[in-house]
């Protein structure tokens, strides 16, 4: 029978004092120059807050791992140069680009009055971790612009001696794999000594350049172009309605999700874990929309983010370090969502991938050359299963745990492992109360229906934010 486990209510202040914050330039002269966004990195402007923390470690105290940090960046934003540079609009071309004039990234120093036992799980999809990775610097910076640099580094100590690192990054610098490498490469530059990087990134965008003249072979609903202002220039923004959100984690042990496979089951056909449990939240996500389940017309849509390195023809370099990914799509009326074999809805959501083929990727390039879109779906699952964030080495050890923080997207969940490596599958889930309570409950019943004597856990008790406190945070910005 599926259980659903909450703890304590999660600690929403952290009491958080701020000590630093500041601009980090390169560590070298770099290279006045405009930095090509493809048309992929143009849709993605959103920040995604992320958050490692670490264990206390006697050889280095918080104070010494801000200053070995503080020096990495440096280091690293000498290849890295547009992470230190500012978004601009190319008023020739309409295009977004990035002004690489070593404006600097930001850089914080902090600390709380709590230990991370009294914080308690760190899995829990916390308010208080947003005062662990935040959006804008606190001084007076002038120019204006320089307060919310599209990159913020954060050194939170906790007075056990723990701390954590908090990124707050804009999705148009990097996606999953290059945030992973640049990750790597601050930790290789943390050490003592001249150490090589760890991975030698590659940076030429134009790899995802639209062809000319574009060449738009497919139909994409994955897409849709928004109506805009007349005049209006640049890529446009997709913002969500405001509203008051409950955030849960759901946790899939590795008897729930071999439970899940056996379900899945077909001849002959391997099933991915990832594909069973994005398929049973993508089916909760669609049944708890709204009260009234009789709107037998009503489709869903799932994206499912997938990475194009391998994709193309040729394959970008493994080190390509921009935003190489793109949504593949599943649609299905929702009555049938509820009627299907569970078998039939995982066939459908692994094979929609297969559809991402290098015909199709170009031709999606140069649809958004022509039209000023942004993907289009009910819910996108992102999966950072593979990303390895928790595998990072800095001089001072791995992360604890680490993973994304919550935030006030209602349609996308992220999709991340444990940190113990017991094999368990997590999924941070954002909706408004009355949806959480259903989707908990199609998430529930799907194990108890069928006599399963897993143990699904839902962790850990809801948490809560109005649309004023999203205002006051700061975390309206858009995907």
């Amino acid at each position: 029978m599926a259980n659903v486990i909450s703890s304590n209510p999660a600690m929403q202040d952290l009491k958080i004092t701020f000590q630093e914050s500041s601009l980090v330039l390169p560590l070298q002269q770099t290279e006045k120059r405009s930095f090509f966004l493809s048309n992929i990195d143009q849709i993605l402007n959103y920040r995604i807050p992320t958050v490692s923390f670490f264990s206390a470690n006697p050889d280095y105290p918080p104070q010494l791992v801000s200053e070995r940090l503080k020096l990495a960046l440096q280091k690293v934003l000498v290849p890295y140069d547009f992470i230190a540079g500012r978004f601009k609009l190319n008023q020739e071309t309409g295009r977004l680009e990035i002004d690489c004039n070593s404006a600097g990234v930001g850089f914080v120093v902090a600390s709380s009055e709590f230990s991370l036992a009294e914080i308690g799980d760190l899995l829990s999809p916390n308010l208080g971790f947003q005062q662990l990775a935040v959006h804008t610097l606190t001084d007076n910076l002038a120019p204006n612009d320089h307060a919310n640099p599209p990159f913020i580094l954060q050194v939170t100590s906790f007075k056990c001696g723990s701390f954590a690192i908090g990124m707050s990054v804009n999705h148009i610098l990097l996606d999953g794999l290059s945030a992973k490498a640049f990750s790597q490469n601050l930790a290789s530059q943390a050490f003592e000594g001249d150490k090589p990087f760890a991975v030698i990134p590659f940076f030429d965008r134009r790899l995802m350049s639209a062809r000319s003249p574009p060449l738009v072979a497919f139909t994409h609903p994955e897409f849709f172009k928004p109506d805009l202002p007349t005049g209006t220039s640049g890529p446009p923004v997709f913002d969500c309605k405001k509203e008051e959100l409950e955030f849960k984690v759901f946790k899939l042990t590795t008897t729930d999700i071999n439970f899940l496979k056996e379900k899945a089951k077909r001849p002959e056909t391997r099933i991915s874990s990832f594909n069973a449990a994005a398929t049973l939240i993508w089916q909760c996500k669609a049944l708890s929309y709204g009260e009234n389940q009789k709107d037998e017309e009503r489709v869903s849509t799932f994206l499912n983010v997938v990475d194009l390195r391998s994709r193309l023809s040729p394959p970008l370099p493994e080190p390509y370090c921009g935003n190489a990914i793109l949504v593949a799509y599943t649609s299905e009326k929702c009555q049938n969502l509820e009627k299907m074999p569970f078998s039939e809805l995982v066939k459908m959501v692994a094979e929609s991938p297969a559809r991402v083929s290098d015909e199709y990727a170009r031709s999606v390039i140069d649809w958004l050359e022509i039209n000023r879109g942004l993907p289009c779906g009910e819910y996108m699952v992102s999966s950072w299963l593979r990303l390895g964030f928790e595998e990072v080495v800095f001089p001072w050890g791995k992360p604890q745990h680490s993973g994304p923080v919550v935030n006030h997207r209602k349609d996308i969940c992220w999709i991340f492992p444990s940190s113990n490596n017991d094999g368990a599958i997590n999924a941070l889930v954002s909706l408004p109360a009355k949806e959480m309570e259903r989707f908990e409950s199609h998430f529930c019943n799907f194990f108890t229906s069928t006599n399963n004597s897993s143990s699904v856990s839902a962790e850990p008790t809801t948490t809560t934010i109005s649309p004023d406190e999203l205002v006051a945070q700061g975390l309206t910005t858009a995907i």
